[in-house]
C-alpha cells in the first residue's frame, strides 16, 4: 500500500510535521492489522501535482514492488490528491516498461493490470464496474484497519471538531462503533448497488448472500485482461 502524501494538513487541530508523523505511526499500525506493507511519502498534503517528478516517484514504486495488479482513485475527485494520484498511476501505466524512462530502477517486461476504486462522482465519467469482490470474510480485519486511522475517521479529519475527539472509554467506545456502522453501511450499499455484477462474478446463490463488497474498475490503459485472468487475480471467487 501506497500514500503519494504524508498527510500533514489533513486534520481540524493539528498539522505540519506533528500530523504527518501520526498520520505515518496510523499507517502502520493499519499495515500491521493487514498484514502488508504500507509505504507513506514526504509529500505535502494537498501539494501534489501530475508533474515528472511525481511520475517519476510513482514509476519508481511499481517497478521495485513488480506487482501484477495496481488499484488506485479515479482521476474524478472532489480531493485533488486523489485526482492527481489517479492521473499520476494512469501516466505511468505503459512508462513502467519503456528501458530508457527513469533508467535507474530496471524496467518490468510486461505491464501490470491499473483498477480503480469505487466512487460517486458522475463527471464527466461515472465508475462502471468490471469487477465486483465479496470482503465478508475480511470485513472484520477491514473494519479494525480502518480504526486505526483515528485522525482521519474518528476526529473527523478536516471536517471535525474539538467535540469528535473521544474524551473517555464511553466515548472511545462510541466513535469505534460509530466508525464501524458507517462503513458497513458503505460496502452494504456498494454490495446491494452491483447485486448483478456479484451474480455474474460469484453465481445466483453466492452472489446473492454477499453482504459487504468492494467494486473496481478496469482502467483501459495498462494491460487488459479477460474475465477469466481477473478471477485468477481475485483466486477467493471459487472459494
Amino acid at each position: 500500500m501506497v500514500s503519494l502524501t504524508n498527510g500533514d494538513t489533513g486534520h481540524h487541530e493539528m498539522g505540519g510535521a506533528p500530523l504527518a508523523w501520526r498520520r505515518r505511526k496510523e499507517a502502520k499500525a493499519a499495515a500491521e492489522v493487514l498484514g502488508v506493507e504500507y509505504l507513506v511519502l514526504d509529500n505535502h498534503n494537498g501539494a501534489l501535482l501530475p508533474t515528472l517528478e511525481y511520475r517519476h516517484q510513482v514509476i519508481r514504486i511499481i517497478r521495485e514492488f513488480k506487482p501484477d495488479l495496481i488499484m488506485s482513485p479515479r482521476p474524478y475527485d472532489y480531493h485533488p490528491d486523489h485526482r492527481y494520484t489517479g492521473v499520476l498511476v494512469q501516466d505511468s501505466a505503459f512508462m513502467v516498461i519503456c528501458p530508457f524512462f527513469c533508467p535507474d530502477v530496471p524496467h518490468l517486461k510486461k505491464n501490470p493490470v491499473f483498477l480503480y476504486f469505487y466512487d460517486r462522482f458522475q463527471k464527466p465519467n461515472p465508475f462502471k464496474p468490471d469487477i465486483e469482490v465479496s470482503i465478508d470474510n475480511v470485513m472484520e480485519q477491514k473494519l479494525q484497519a480502518l480504526l486505526k486511522l483515528e485522525s482521519q475517521f474518528i476526529e473527523g479529519c478536516v471536517s471535525g471538531n474539538e467535540g469528535m475527539i473521544p474524551k473517555s472509554p464511553a466515548e472511545w467506545k462510541a466513535a469505534r462503533r460509530r466508525v464501524r456502522k458507517r462503513f458497513t453501511r458503505r460496502f452494504e450499499k456498494t454490495a446491494n448497488q452491483y447485486r448483478e455484477k456479484l451474480i455474474e462474478m460469484y453465481g445466483e446463490e453466492k452472489g446473492r448472500k454477499v453482504k459487504c463488497s468492494e467494486a473496481f474498475e478496469l482502467c483501459e490503459y495498462g494491460r487488459q485482461p479477460t474475465q477469466a485472468e481477473l478471477k485468477k487475480m481475485f483466486p477467493f471467487f471459487e472459494k
